[in-house]
């Protein structure tokens, strides 16, 4: 009986914690582009742990079923953006294809790549693009910088390959690259949000074709995909997506940037953290 009880308190607490990180994970998505899974990613891996899941699934599992929420937070935050005409369609036809590329080769790899190595990288790359969005204030310029074709692609491979592995939408890397192509940061967002579905849904099918039949996966899910976690975390990131962009549309561009690069910073320390501890 104590262990059912137990059982049972530790369920209502997985619970309690998916609905809060859709909510905050909603707000992000909206506010930042990044599709909420830099927020989501860790709380899943913690409660994975506790939940005595193996350690050589527990990042699977949360980058999966990250990914499968992204799906859903993208679409409404990128209908928030168009109706506010912050997303740039011909870029996305411009710039998708070669994020394609990126993820499946990230999720291709997500599942070997040693993960502190993985953690290293993107916390410096975090820390050096939270410092640029701070300290170099945003210029009042409708001029774009236009690389050629080749530095899209690599530029598309990279974030595609990055956001794969770490279960994150694109607002992470795109819009700080963006931003330094001389693209206003609301449409910078916008567009980012909409780059969260392209990578969210061949993510999620590539994960949870890769995990099926694996040993040792948590009750509920499909793949790495846990279908129980996504369920409690999509109607709230869903639901706040579009609290997030209404607050994006209506705050100063310089709030906004320094805002992302808090953001950033936050993130990148707490991975550093983690690290050492």
């Amino acid at each position: 009986m104590i262990e059912i009880e137990g059982t049972m308190s530790l369920y209502l607490l997985w619970g309690a914690a998916m609905l809060f990180a859709g909510i905050v994970g909603g707000i992000m998505a909206g506010l930042l582009g990044v599709g909420g899974g830099i927020v989501i990613v860790p709380v899943l891996y913690h409660f994975l742990t506790t939940m005595g899941v193996d350690e050589s699934l527990r990042m699977q599992v949360a980058v999966a079923t990250s990914l499968t929420t992204i799906i859903a937070t993208a679409i409404s935050s990128t209908r928030s953006h168009y109706k506010k005409g912050s997303v740039d369609i011909a870029l996305l036809k411009h710039w998708g294809p070669a994020i394609v590329v990126g993820v499946l080769i990230g999720t291709a790899i997500g599942g070997f790549a040693d993960g502190r190595v993985l953690t290293i990288v993107f916390a410096v790359v975090a820390l050096l693009v939270a410092a640029n969005m701070i300290l170099v204030r945003d210029r009042e310029t409708d001029t774009q910088k236009n690389p050629p074709k080749s530095v899209w692609a690599i530029l598309g491979v990279i974030a595609g390959s990055l956001s794969a592995m770490m279960g994150i939408g694109g607002g992470t890397i795109c819009v700080p690259v963006l931003s330094f192509l001389g693209y206003d940061i609301r449409r910078a967002v916008g567009t980012s949000a909409a780059i969260g579905l392209i990578i969210a849904l061949p993510g999620t099918i590539g994960y949870a074709m890769s995990g099926i039949g694996v040993d040792g996966r948590p009750p509920f899910s499909l793949g790495y995909v846990n279908v129980l976690a996504a369920a409690l975390l999509i109607p709230m990131t869903v639901l706040f997506a579009p609290v997030g962009a209404r607050i994006a549309h209506s705050i100063p561009r310089r709030a906004l940037r320094i805002c992302f690069g808090l953001f950033l910073a936050i993130t990148s320390l707490r991975m550093f953290y983690d690290l050492i501890s």
